[in-house]
């Protein structure tokens, strides 16, 4: 049996129950990228890879007007999202469901476990951490899956989420930083409009994430938007970040 914990996210507002440990655990990078889509956002939100659930089930926390689908392909990891469902169902109020999908399986086999095509006004992924040519990727077949990303299917994610969302919705992606080239790569030409929100531990520190946003039929230049910074030079959060992490509106715009 796996060992959880119950922790809060959003202030509080959710409680997750996650693996004690090991690449399933969720934190930052699921917050981050939950907090992009603006209190403005409305339709059907699509998490690939979604976990416990962090990602999703904020989105669908703060944003009434959504409904949010979890793709997860792991079925102990998707039971532990279901039940997050539970743990969270006042504040949720019937806006999220999971599916056990596999984001990179053909088309037809997407379908059938219920994710169809160009059907998601949103789609929002944190694909697995590391790349597999980087290093020494875990014997154990999940933890690797879950934890290192071997570079030819970045391209598959990447094209899986075109085929599933709304020629006019958006891709919203979260990804380490120095890995931008492969990541540009990977979209190609499937995406435009992009938008590029560089992630900043610290002012004087280099960006160790970046968050992407496009268009399926974007035709506007890249943009390199204002750094978020999350945390002060005596180590405290920034009252930007600390906005994030709370569940708040974000005090400025990150995309135009």
């Amino acid at each position: 049996m796996i060992e959880t914990t119950d922790d809060g996210f959003l202030g509080g507002r959710l409680m997750i129950r996650q693996p004690a440990r090991g690449p399933h655990r969720a934190g930052l990078d699921a917050v981050l990228l939950a907090a992009c889509l603006d209190e403005t956002t409305a339709g059907r939100v699509l998490d690939l890879g979604a976990g416990v659930g962090v990602a999703g089930l904020a989105i669908a926390a703060r944003l009434e007007g959504v409904r949010v689908t979890l793709a997860e392909i792991d079925p102990d990891t998707a039971a532990l999202a279901r039940a997050n469902l539970d743990l969270n169902a006042t504040e949720l109020g019937g806006r999220a469901s999971v599916l056990v999908a596999d984001v990179l399986a053909r088309a037809p086999d997407r379908e059938a476990a219920g994710l169809l095509g160009n059907a998601h006004d949103h789609v929002i992924m944190n694909p697995p951490f590391h790349m597999a040519d980087r290093g020494r990727s875990s014997p154990n077949d999940d933890r690797a899956r879950a934890h290192a990303l071997v570079p030819s299917d970045l391209e598959a994610w990447v094209r899986a989420a075109a085929a599933l969302v709304h020629p006019r919705g958006t891709l919203t992606v979260i990804f380490r930083a120095d890995e931008l080239p492969r990541l540009l790569s990977a979209i190609g030409t499937r995406f435009g409009s992009l938008s590029l929100l560089p992630v900043h531990p610290r002012t004087d520190e280099a960006a160790h994430r970046l968050i992407l946003r496009g268009r399926p039929q974007g035709r506007a230049p890249l943009r390199m938007l204002p750094p978020l910074v999350l945390h002060e030079a005596d180590g405290s959060w920034t009252t930007e970040a600390d906005a994030i992490l709370k569940g708040d509106a974000v005090r400025r715009k990150w995309w135009p």
